[in-house]
């Protein structure tokens, strides 16, 4: 559950956010910005809902976001304080107001979830183990008839244990049932899609709107919606460490690495268009997503900005 936020605290989060995007904010205010934020875990708790307000816009620019609630606000009459006071409601309804709109009530009450950066390991009834990565859902339904795990959100790695009732091991995505064929496996979701990585063993998926199956091998890949196969891909089995907290990269791009990174860390990490196209390669931890960023800055042509440390952007360094 949210905790409650003073309004007022809220009211002013939401005036720091518009002044921020505004286009006529000055040095000054960022630095004021970053002493508002500092003068209590309350302010803290403000701004990070600020900053998760503007994640929910992910099909849009936050600038763009903002633009139409004023866009909003002039057609229908609003003054500024009265829009800060709408804003400042979406502030309290906090991101799981807004998600919750759209969000089946079982991802917000799962059996098992992780917070950003946290895993989680879980030794099941039978003897399986899951590892839940960041930011990850499941239900756990085990039956006479199966064994069976709902990835709501995320990311799990399975290792299957031998069943003494023979039972089948299932893990459910939105878009496809994965069966676990004596196997260690990982899965995750995407926004429409599922991926499945399979380091020892055979998995068989079927996708929910198709009859057909497919039988992923050890050292293979595939990405599937809930009614097309993506072409299987073959992978280094070595390489999915993040069960290790490490990320290995070989000639990733620079945006997707980002984009890895952030899954780890809370607040936002941009990265400028410039150098999205950058390819690394190396270790880097998913503990310490801040020495990983130092690492970048040291050995690549760019530098790291941040209007606080829960906003950060990766620029070319001039």
């Amino acid at each position: 559950m949210n905790p409650m936020i003073n309004p007022q605290i809220l009211g002013e989060a939401a005036d720091w956010l518009v002044q921020l995007h505004s286009g006529t904010a000055t040095p000054s205010d960022h630095q004021a910005i970053a002493q508002w934020r500092n003068r209590s875990a309350e302010h803290a708790q403000a701004w990070l809902r600020a900053e998760a307000l503007l994640g929910e816009f992910r099909s849009v620019p936050a600038n763009l976001a903002l633009q139409t609630l004023h866009r909003a606000a002039r057609r229908d009459g609003l003054s500024r304080r009265q829009t800060l006071t709408r804003l400042g409601l979406l502030l309290m309804a906090g991101p799981l107001g807004i998600a919750a709109q759209h969000m089946p009530w079982e991802r917000l009450n799962p059996d098992q979830r992780t917070a950003v950066g946290e895993q989680k390991q879980l030794r099941l009834p039978d003897g399986s183990e899951l590892l839940l990565n960041t930011q990850t859902a499941v239900n756990i339904a085990f039956s006479p008839a199966e064994r069976r795990i709902k990835l709501l959100d995320g990311e799990v790695l399975i290792s299957t244990a031998k069943d003494s009732q023979g039972r089948p091991f299932i893990v459910e995505t939105p878009q496809a049932l994965a069966r676990a064929l004596g196997t260690r496996f990982c899965v995750r979701t995407f926004e429409s899609q599922s991926q499945v990585s399979v380091l020892e063993g055979q998995v068989e998926v079927t996708p929910l709107r198709l009859s057909q199956s497919t039988l992923i091998n050890a050292g293979e890949r595939q990405t599937f919606k809930s009614d097309r196969f993506d072409p299987v891909e073959s992978f280094d089995t070595s390489a999915l460490a993040w069960d290790k907290g490490m990320l290995l990269a070989n000639n990733m791009r620079l945006d997707e690495l980002l984009g890895e990174l952030s899954r780890y860390r809370p607040g936002i990490l941009r990265c400028h268009a410039d150098i999205a196209g950058l390819r690394v390669s190396g270790a880097f931890s998913l503990r310490d997503t801040d020495a990983s960023l130092r690492l970048l800055s040291d050995t690549l042509p760019l530098k790291i900005s941040s209007l606080t440390r829960y906003w950060l952007s990766v620029e070319p360094r001039a």
